[in-house]
């Protein structure tokens, strides 16, 4: 079973859960589109400065 830890009390959760069982934190969701947008302007950004 894959987990992830919490980051309000640290424990390890399940890597699916959506909110901790120990203290409720709320873990949010980044879509793998805004990732790919976000790495293409940091590389844009990147290119940009080098030249």
């Amino acid at each position: 079973m894959r987990t992830k830890e919490c980051p309000s009390c640290a424990m390890d959760v399940d890597a699916k859960s959506k909110i901790c069982p120990i203290c409720q934190y709320e873990f949010s969701e980044i879509k793998v589109g805004y990732r790919w947008i976000a790495m293409a302007l940091i590389i844009v950004l990147l290119l940009y400065l080098l030249f």
